[in-house]
């Protein structure tokens, strides 16, 4: 990928953002000198590591890197036998301590089943060096100093040292109390020459003896070393040389220690360096809220809420940016300051990220391809040291491009012809859009040509694009409108500012009708889009609604079957009991109606007791669940008993007739062959046993919802005025039943009758609350906004 393109898309910017999260040198070494790649397999796995680190950031709060200085330096000096100080060890010693942690990590990860797609490869480079990182860590401190424990010699020496010093500070402080303060400049003991001193004044200096090692600037005090710490100073200087050799001798033999191994902690230090710039990723993805794009096979572009990295998040908008699956070529048309280059840098400055391994900040499901170069002409390049003019310099830049480019490329011209005569430009710039397109490259241009609308129309394989305009508010909104060429604002933002409507007629008059009528087309796209958009927002809030319906509806069912299962065992379970039970009763009827029997002979048994027998039985069955029935019950008092009503007595279990009405209030019921008399309270009256025929009722249904079937507008235009009247009625009243707060009335400029014609038939409308022209960005007084009570 060349560098130019990394310069003019501010990808020099993104480095600087990741290398602010990088803690190790080596790592932001790296990242500086970081290049996208063109590959498709190394920027795939270079995108699955970021997801890796961003999973890591989400679960474990990120992978365990420290601060560290780069030790490659230090390795090379080890690998030409040289020693190494305190300080580069404690950095060695630091690296391999980290390793070691981020080695524990990802095993515990492992351990603990988390899936990745190559961290874990990474991990396993690292090397153990457990005994050297001991020998280190007793060694040395974080700050380079040798410590006692490096060697029995050392201490022993350190301890004479300090017996040494304490010495001579005893025997100093004797020195400069009492008497002889009067001596001094002041009453402090100091070093000169690494040897211990006290300041004294110039006229006094032999009455302590010894040697005289400095004065002041102004000659007033001198620094002596007292003849009574001459010999403990000299001890102390020995003591100070032994030490200075013993730590050089640990150096050496740390060094030396280290030297065998200079790869494994070479191969270390780049390891962790990686888990760094890795981790680093992660930080940036989350700060931006960015994504790992998929790559698309086909090599397309699809981008959606694609924001710019480089604004700040509350101000930037986000746009889709599609290329290559309907389109390979995309004329984006505007005004200036409407966010076209804007537009192009954040396609190509994503497309940048992503091909270097970053999280881009898009929406799901969005997808990147991979270019083999990505070119830009943006900017105003005139060269004065060269003496080129604007358009000079654009076009300089322009061969260069069509000379490199292939198939593979992605291309982005801003204000492709311009500088020059507007016809010659334009058909320059339509020239070299038709060669882009040969060669089968990617390409977006940004235009103020009218020519270039056109041919975003008539060309297969373009695609029409323009930078939304409030002509109310006077300001870009900088959403990108694709299948929608921007148009002039120039006359609305004229007379939004108070340019006469004389002035503004005579202008639009000048104008040739061919552009008059593309403005008026782009003007009817921007309101049709407005609308299915608004009918889009309105379905899509169905469907979520339907969809929440939906899981609720599931939910309920699923306890409604658990519920009914448990009831189902609960019966069956009761079910089971009363049989039991009724069967023990039925076993003792029987048994009394044999004990009977062999207690008369021979004589036969009377039908009515064989009826009371088998009532008793059938009553084991219906005794509970006939008294517990609250149906039977109420349909037993809602009928009347009329002479000839069929009902079941409840004390046999047996169906009979009713005969008539005793006086006392009972009935005579004719039972089989037996004709008796049983209380109203015994008996239900039940249906006439009959064929039962079968009915089947057609309910009628809907198909589908009011506004799958209702616009919310309607459009008049070439109606005739009574016909007009009449669907505008029809509508209105279909409209109110689907729900809608508010449509769209298109009735066109005209002669005005028409419009009249609806804004009277509104004010007559008993479910019309108010009414009024659409906004100038959606039809002005060629369509009426109606609201509803």
């Amino acid at each position: 990928m060349n560098n130019k393109i990394e310069k003019i898309l501010e990808f020099g910017k993104i480095k600087a953002q990741l290398a602010s999260y990088a803690v190790t040198k080596q790592g932001i070494d790296r990242i500086e000198k970081m290049k996208v790649l063109t590959k498709r397999e190394k920027v795939q796995i270079q995108l699955e590591e970021t997801e890796d680190g961003m999973k890591l950031l989400r679960t474990t709060g990120g992978i365990p890197v420290a601060v560290i200085e780069n030790i490659q330096p230090h390795i090379k000096r080890l690998e030409i036998g040289a020693n190494l100080n305190g300080v580069e060890l404690a950095q060695i010693a630091k690296m391999l301590r980290v390793s070691t942690e981020i080695a524990r990590f990802f095993e515990e990860q492992k351990e603990k089943e988390v899936e990745l797609f190559h961290l874990y490869d990474w991990a396993e480079k690292l090397v153990y060096h457990p005994e050297i990182n001991r020998t280190l860590r007793q060694s040395v401190d974080e700050d380079g100093r040798i410590l006692d424990e490096a060697s029995v010699e050392l201490t022993q020496i350190r301890r004479q040292i300090l017996r040494t010093e304490g010495e001579i500070r005893t025997t100093l402080g004797e020195l400069i109390r009492g008497k002889n303060a009067k001596y001094l400049s002041d009453t402090i003991i100091t070093q000169r020459s690494d040897r211990y001193v006290i300041p004294v004044k110039q006229e006094y200096k032999n009455v302590f003896g010894g040697v005289v090692h400095d004065s002041s600037a102004s000659g007033q005090t001198v620094f002596v070393e007292p003849r009574a710490v001459l010999d403990l100073n000299n001890r102390l200087r020995q003591a100070q040389l032994a030490q200075r050799q013993e730590i050089e001798r640990i150096l050496a033999e740390l060094s030396a220690l280290l030297a065998p191994h200079t790869r494994e902690l070479s191969n270390n230090s780049y390891v962790v360096s990686h888990m760094d710039i890795i981790e680093a990723k992660a930080r940036l993805a989350k700060e931006m809220k960015a994504i790992v794009p998929k790559i698309n096979e086909e090599n397309h572009v699809s981008l959606f809420s694609a924001r710019h990295p480089l604004i700040d998040k509350k101000q930037v908008v986000a746009n889709d940016l599609l290329l290559g699956k309907d389109f390979q070529a995309m004329v984006i048309t505007g005004p200036n300051t409407g966010g076209k280059t804007i537009t192009m840098k954040s396609l190509g400055l994503l497309q940048l990220m992503a091909q270097a391994g970053l999280a881009i900040p898009v929406a799901e499901e969005s997808e990147i391809g991979i270019f083999t170069e990505i070119f830009a002409d943006i900017g105003d390049e005139q060269s004065i040291e060269q003496s080129l003019s604007t358009f000079s310099s654009h076009m300089t830049n322009i061969v260069d491009i069509l000379r490199k480019m292939d198939k593979n490329s992605l291309i982005l011209f801003d204000e492709l012809g311009a500088g020059t005569d507007p016809q010659e430009g334009s058909a320059l710039a339509i020239a070299i859009l038709d060669k882009v397109q040969a060669v089968g490259a990617y390409v977006v241009a940004s235009t103020h040509y009218p020519e270039l609308k056109v041919y975003g129309y008539n060309r297969i394989g373009v695609i029409n694009a323009s930078m939304e305009f409030d002509v109310e508010s006077l300001k870009p909104t900088y959403r990108l409108l694709i299948g929608v060429p921007g148009r002039s604002n120039a006359f609305d933002i004229s007379a939004r500012l108070g340019l006469s409507g004389e002035i503004i007629q005579s202008a639009k008059d000048l104008v040739d009708e061919e552009s008059q009528n593309i403005n008026e087309m782009i003007h009817d796209l921007e309101s049709r889009r407005k609308m299915a958009e608004q009918e889009f927002f309105e379905a899509r809030a169905n469907v979520e609604e339907a969809g929440g319906l939906l899981a609720e509806l599931k939910e309920m069912y699923h306890l409604f079957v658990e519920e009914r299962e448990r009831e189902l065992e609960k019966a069956r379970k009761q079910a089971n009991s009363l049989l039991e039970n009724s069967r023990d009763e039925a076993e003792k009827i029987i048994s009394d109606l044999r004990e009977k029997q062999k207690s008369i002979g021979k004589v036969q048994i009377k039908e009515h007791e064989l009826i009371e027998a088998k009532g008793a039985i059938d009553r084991l069955q219906h005794e509970e669940v006939l008294a517990k029935n609250k149906v039977l019950k109420r349909a037993k008092k809602a009928k009347k008993l009329q002479s000839g009503d069929e009902v079941l007595v409840e004390s046999y279990g047996q169906r009979g007739n009713l005969i008539r009405q005793n006086k006392d209030g009972s009935w005579q019921v004719q039972v089989g062959i037996l004709k008796m008399n049983i209380s109203e309270n015994e008996m239900t009256p039940v249906a006439k046993e009959k064929q039962e025929t079968t009915t089947f009722t057609k309910v009628r249904s809907d198909v589908g919802t009011a506004r799958k079937s209702v616009s919310s507008q309607l459009d008049l235009r070439g109606e005739r005025y009574e016909n007009a009247l009449v669907e505008l009625d029809s509508y209105l009243d279909s409209a109110i039943l689907a729900g809608y707060p508010q449509v769209t009335i298109i009735h066109g400029k005209g002669t005005g009758a028409l419009r009249e014609g609806v804004w009277s038939a509104l004010k007559n409308h008993r479910s019309v609350k108010k009414f009024e022209y659409a906004p100038a960005s959606s039809g002005g007084n060629g369509a009426t906004i109606v609201e509803f009570k």
